[in-house]
């Protein structure tokens, strides 16, 4: 157990009475940690290159982007006014999904070969399988997590709204991986990422997003990740300005809808098979009235305060 203090004040929670951390994920986070260090010298010492890029890149991404959402994810819990058993278990199966998950991921890499997509042998078809069931079980688990914060009152309204919107799209960005799984190949084959372009192609450095066609990972990346920008986003405000509880709850309203519309307009801009970095003259115009209508709604909440 342990006391938690002020969101709005400059901290992360957002109440003061006592809160239990669900160590499973805390556990996750660590281990993914761990995972990532690993990742990190495989990159260094071991030259094999798989898709364009170092083998052990993949591990190193996943278990970065898994310790992160572990920690997120144990956080939010702990915040919630009354302990929610269903999401409890629900955070404990994203644990056993997420090390499968992994697993999966650094067998593939220990025996030289991709680890999504691949059906080249029974024994890959078997896997990728598997991992398509972890990551359906792991978005209901999530489901679970976000219908608990929902029926629950969290005292800090610009909290509640950070969390709840984040929550929601990152589902959004998680269910973008079912339009990957159901992509058609410029070969034939089911499943790949690029939109327009082989997968394993020129790429953008670290993130290997395509620079030649359209990439449906990086409306995904978005996505997952409003579950650490909304809530930051609430914190900044709450410790850097001077407004009132309800400006900010409304400016986290505008700033959750333009998160949503940009992850679609990142999924419209790839399936257009647009690099990220080359839209065309629509793409632009879209991503214009997009940054034009948020500044336009934020300031009239800023304006209008009441």
């Amino acid at each position: 157990m342990t006391t938690v203090d002020s969101f709005t004040a400059g901290h992360l929670p957002a109440l003061r009475s006592p809160v239990r951390w669900n160590r499973p994920l805390l556990w996750l986070t660590a281990a993914c940690v761990v995972l990532a260090l690993v990742s990190a010298v495989g990159i260094l010492v071991d030259g094999r290159i798989l898709t364009g890029v170092p083998i052990w890149l993949k591990p190193f991404k996943f278990a970065v982007s898994f310790a992160v959402y572990a920690w997120t994810l144990a956080w939010m819990l702990a915040i919630l006014p009354r302990r929610s058993r269903p999401a409890e278990w629900a955070g404990v199966i994203i644990v056993g999904v997420t090390v499968l998950e992994l697993a999966i991921v650094v067998i593939q890499v220990i025996r030289g070969t991709t680890s999504h997509y691949n059906i080249a042998t029974p024994f890959d078809a078997a896997l990728w399988s598997a991992m398509g069931t972890s990551i359906m079980v792991l978005f209901f688990a999530q489901v679970v997590i976000g219908v608990s914060a929902l029926r629950q009152r969290i005292p800090d309204r610009v909290a509640a709204y950070a969390i709840r919107l984040g929550l929601g799209i990152s589902l959004l960005g998680m269910g973008l991986a079912f339009i990957m799984t159901s992509q058609q190949t410029a070969g034939g084959a089911i499943g790949a990422h690029s939109v327009g372009v082989p997968d394993g192609g020129p790429g953008m450095p670290l993130t290997g997003w395509s620079t030649t066609g359209g990439d449906l990972r990086i409306s995904h990346f978005v996505g997952l990740h409003a579950l650490q920008a909304l809530p930051l986003l609430a914190y900044a405000l709450g410790r850097w300005t001077g407004w009132t509880e309800r400006v900010r709850g409304r400016l986290l309203l505008v700033a959750g809808g333009a998160y949503t519309v940009l992850v679609l307009l990142l999924t419209w801009q790839a399936l257009r098979g647009q690099p990220l970095l080359q839209p065309d003259a629509v793409t632009l115009a879209a991503f214009a009235a997009l940054a034009v209508g948020t500044a336009a709604a934020a300031a009239a909440v800023v304006r209008k305060p009441a």
